[in-house]
Order: structure tokens, then sequence, then C-alpha cells
């Protein structure tokens, strides 16, 4: 079901849940393109797998396969893996690279509890010309859930939008970058201002506060995405990532944004709270600087999957998220392989909300 473009998500009652709200399933594509994760690929299913083990134990994994021979493959693995294969729903819908959290659907509920479907132009990070099979994704996966559907529209044109490049508190605000959604660099949508998002933000989100911070960190190649940076724990309390290392490229860049975050305010005009995270040391392979940040963690129900790197400060970040999250079971998950592929764990889930 598409819906008229003049009936907007937020004219019908729908507003984008934040992460912590109860979930019906996570969304994840099964990796499959080996390129992404040159020389060290054999690792990456089984590290999918695990992931899997744990979302199964609470909440539906709708899980993207290429075809059915995949599936069986897959499901062997996952059986091999200890997952709930009973929590595990298959779809057949060809990927490209399946970061499911820029190319799966961008969920709206409405007061009623009803979850429709936010399908924005995918196209591959304004980076990579292989993209048309992830940019079909919510459409194929919207055949058999048939939601209600949005292609959200600007000025004409369909919008471009990430889910990696936004955050939102549930409440009405919105965490982004400016290196992501301004930059001529990777340029999503020409001529974009942020006037545009806003009412881009609002119509399809209900989002009536935008937070802007400036530029993403060293490695990241979506230049700029904010799950990566600084991520929502509550309506009102925001954690951010800083490098120590003042000589470190991500040291002056992670510095302003936490220098913007102390002066923000919520929907409500009241200070947000700001606590950090430390970055782990700079993780490279065969010469290249990866995305290695541990605000890329994900809240699943009852649970928090969180990237770790074989670090010091691994524990560090488990312990915060552990303190800031305290209904949650938090859980490192090893991304020192994962994150070859330039995102790690949050980038690979979607959350769907739980419909009332």
């Amino acid at each position: 079901m598409t819906t008229a473009a003049s009936a907007t998500p937020r004219a019908l009652g729908f507003r984008m849940p934040a992460e912590w709200e109860p979930h019906e399933a996570t969304w994840l594509g099964w990796p499959h393109e080996l390129t992404d994760w040159p020389g060290k690929f054999a690792p990456i299913p089984w590290a999918f797998a695990e992931i899997v083990r744990h979302l199964s134990r609470v909440e539906r994994v709708f899980l993207l396969v290429e075809n059915r021979q995949a599936q069986a493959r897959v499901r062997s693995m996952l059986k091999k893996s200890g997952a709930n294969l009973e929590a595990v729903d298959f779809f057949v819908v060809p990927t490209d690279r399946g970061w499911m959290r820029d190319s799966g659907p961008i969920c709206v509920r409405n007061a009623s509890g009803e979850v429709a479907f936010n399908n924005f132009q995918f196209n591959g990070w304004a980076k990579y010309s292989n993209h048309k099979k992830d940019a079909a994704v919510v459409a194929r996966a919207n055949k058999e859930h048939k939601r209600r559907l949005w292609q959200p529209q600007h000025k004409g044109r369909r919008v471009v939008l990430e889910g990696g490049s936004i955050d939102v508190n549930g409440c009405g605000t919105l965490l982004t970058t400016e290196g992501c959604l301004l930059s001529k660099i990777q340029e999503r949508n020409p001529g974009f201002t942020k006037t545009d998002y806003a009412a881009v933000f609002r119509e399809y989100l209900g989002v009536t506060n935008i937070l802007w911070l400036k530029s993403g960190i060293a490695g990241d190649d979506t230049h700029g995405h904010v799950d990566d940076l600084a991520r929502f724990a509550n309506p009102s309390t925001v954690i951010t990532i800083v490098e120590s290392n003042v000589k470190d490229a991500n040291y002056e860049p992670l510095q302003e944004n936490l220098a913007l975050l102390t002066t923000m305010k919520d929907q409500a005009g009241k200070p947000l709270c700001v606590e950090t995270l430390p970055m782990p040391a700079p993780v490279y392979f065969d010469g290249q600087r990866l995305p290695a940040s541990y605000a890329n963690f994900y809240i699943a129900n009852k649970l928090v999957l969180v990237p770790t790197f074989n670090d010091s400060n691994d524990r560090v970040a488990l312990n915060t998220l552990g303190r800031l999250l305290p209904d949650r079971e938090v859980v490192g998950i090893p991304c020192r392989d994962l994150v070859l592929g330039l995102g790690t764990i949050h980038c690979m889930t979607q959350q769907q909300p739980a419909a009332w």
C-alpha cells in the first residue's frame, strides 16, 4: 500500500519511535559481498550468526537472504550457532550489500499502534554505483508485510536518506550531522538546506527539533553518519564519543561535537544531559583506517549489543552503557573483523517497532 503524497505520516498522526521503545523485530541482511571484507570474509557470516543468536532471544529477526539455497545454508549456520530459529523469519530479497540501517524501512507508528514504512531513496551513500538491489529492498520486503508505505518526497523529488544519518528520542528531537547531509561531498539531495531537511523530518518522522553536529569520524565512508558519533540513551540523554589523544585525527572534530551538544536543548527547550564514551585505539587493516566506534551500539528488547575491538576501552564502554541503560543486558560483540566492512552493529540492524 502506498499513501497519497498529500497525506504524510505527520498528517495521519505517525511519528518515528525511539530505538529503546518495544520492537516487533530487527531487520538484517545476510552478508554475501566479498569485496566489502577483502581478504577477511570467512569469519563475517559467523559474526552475523552470533548477533542473530542474541537478538533471537529477545525479539523476532527478519532476515534477508539472496535465494532459497542461501536460506538453507544460513539456517544451518544459525542452528550451529545456537540461534532460536523459531524467531527468525526469512525473506528472499536480493541485496547489494545489505546494511539494513541504511537501505531498510525507517518505521513510524501512530497512536493506535499501526506501524508503517518510510521507503526513502537509497543511492549507495552517494558513493557506490552498485546499489539498485538495496534501493528496492523495502518495496520487495513489503510485498509480504503489506504495511502502509510512503516514498518521501520534497520539492517534487524523492528524498535520499539513510537510517545511520539520524537518531531520534521519540519525542520530537533528532540528531544528525552537517558532514553527511549538507556537504557537497557525497551529496545526497543537491540543493537541500537545513530548512528543507526540517520539512522532511517533520512530515515523515514527526520531528520538530533538529540537532546538527558537524563532522564524522576518520575512516567513515558515509561522510558523517551520526550513529558513529552520538546517540540518544533516553529522551533527554545523549551519549557522544570523545578521543583522548590530541594528535589523533578524531580529536578536534569530536571535541567540536561535544561542545555543540553541551549547548543544545531538547524539544521542550531543556538542556541535554551529555554523557561520553571513549574511542578505541585506531583500528587498521592493510593500511586502511576503519571506523571503529562504540557509538555504533544497537538497543534491542531487553538487550544492548555493543561493538568491541580487543581494546582496554571495551570495558569502559560496556560499563558506561550498562549504567545508562540499566534495564537491559549489555553484551559485547567482537567487531575487529566486522568493521572492515566499514560498519558494525547499528549499521547492520534496523528496528521495526512493535504494534500496539
